[in-house]
């Protein structure tokens, strides 16, 4: 007996923190964003990259490995006949070394290390793109619990008047198609529920993917969240060119060919190679010798420079283009959120109607028309239509809702791209 009264306590006393542990978390749109940022494996690859390439440029920097040979010096073919044994030649050891222009690995050093911010641009791009898909889906969840709230007031009443017709049919004062009817209602009104809960699980899923994490992972929204309108204080194409991610992108690509062309202008400078070889004779009467010599290139040559001179002037017309597909791109952009601008504060302005002429006059209606039938005064299909056409005007306004909030996350995508 004494075990089984310890056995109950440690359930009691358990079942609250299974409950605990068991709790779904909730959470924020800042929450889910920030675990984008942080989890997401396709933005973790980017950083990986731009590491490569410090490394990349640190290697830039080396010199070619020293060449050691060894091997005879004026050595006569066998069968020769030697005339004097100081004929017989010298073993030779030779050691050779490459020695580049400094200026040279510097300026390749700087080109290549400026690909590092270019991966990390490309990164805050995508990054704003996930964001926004992370936001529709956000939205899309927030939408479909508020569907399923109206779609559950709704059947509350269409099943009242089942209940209604239910009990008046015994008495005459029904139609069982009446029933039907309100059955086939609730029904449909079921599948609409469905619907919507299938939104959620894929938006669940999508998001947990993003976050990287198990996509069957149990989550929930903040449903009290209402996306709000932030205008930009300013279009101007300098303010947009420092919000931009893919303008800082092809500022970095920018500057990134500027450093290349710098490079390549390096390319007139000489660079230098040192060899000295050892002499050991095979006649020992003879002297050991040496020589050393010092090599410089001439790259300013008429057959060498234009290499050079060529890429460097295709590298500017290049960096010319760039920043003229710069400046189109931020004209675009102004013209583009000014439109998006006024077509999110138009769609507002027609929800704010809805909600506050036309839904509370399809209520009045419907209030008005289910009175008159609890008092046998009107049919139930002239209350079912009164219902349908509010339940109708509350799916479109939370269709203007899903439009209006995609729109938002779309503005804030192209303001941050």
């Amino acid at each position: 007996m004494k075990y089984i009264i310890k056995y109950i306590l440690l359930i009691i006393l358990g079942a609250p923190l299974q409950l605990v542990a068991q709790q779904v978390p909730v959470l924020p749109l800042d929450t889910v964003l920030q675990r984008v940022d942080r989890n997401n494996i396709l933005l973790q690859s980017y950083g990986l990259k731009a590491e490569s390439y410090k490394y990349s440029a640190d290697a830039a920097t080396a010199w070619m490995a020293p060449m050691v040979g060894i091997g005879t010096f004026m050595t006569p073919y066998p069968g020769q006949t030697i005339m004097d044994s100081r004929d017989k030649g010298s073993l030779m050891l030779q050691l050779e070394q490459d020695i580049p222009n400094p200026a040279k690995l510097n300026a390749k050093k700087k080109f290549i290390a400026s690909q590092g911010n270019v991966e990390k641009a490309t990164r805050d791009i995508t990054l704003n793109d996930l964001k926004a898909q992370a936001r529709r889906l956000y939205f899309n969840w927030l939408v479909a619990r508020q569907r399923i709230v109206v779609l559950r007031e709704n059947e509350k009443i269409m099943t009242t008047m089942k209940k209604i017709e239910e009990v008046r049919y015994p008495y005459n004062q029904s139609q069982l198609s009446g029933v039907f009817k309100a059955n086939a209602k609730i029904e449909d009104n079921h599948n609409m529920i469905r619907m919507q809960e299938g939104t959620i699980a894929k938006a669940r899923s999508w998001l947990n993917s993003l976050m990287n994490a198990p996509g069957n992972q149990e989550i929930e929204i903040d449903t009290t969240y209402q996306p709000v309108f932030e205008i930009a204080s300013s279009y101007d194409t300098a303010t947009l060119a420092a919000s931009r991610k893919d303008i800082i992108k092809m500022n970095e690509s920018i500057h990134s060919m500027q450093l290349n062309i710098e490079s390549m202008k390096k390319e007139k400078k000489p660079d230098f190679k040192f060899r000295f070889d050892h002499m050991y004779p095979l006649y020992a009467m003879m002297p050991k010798a040496f020589s050393a010599m010092g090599m410089i290139s001439i790259p300013i040559a008429p057959w060498s420079s234009k290499m050079y001179k060529s890429g460097v002037k295709a590298m500017e017309y290049n960096v010319q283009a760039m920043e003229k597909e710069r400046a189109a791109m931020l004209q675009e952009t102004q013209g583009m959120l000014y439109g998006m601008q006024y077509e999110i504060q138009s769609m507002q302005k027609r929800i704010e109607a809805m909600e506050s002429k036309i839904i509370p006059a399809l209520r009045q209606t419907l209030d008005a028309n289910f009175l008159n039938y609890q008092e046998n005064k009107l049919a139930l299909s002239n209350v079912i239509d009164s219902w349908e056409a509010l339940s109708m005007m509350q799916s479109n306004v939370l269709d203007e809702k899903l439009k209006l909030y995609e729109m938002i996350a779309d503005y804030e995508k192209q303001l941050y791209r």
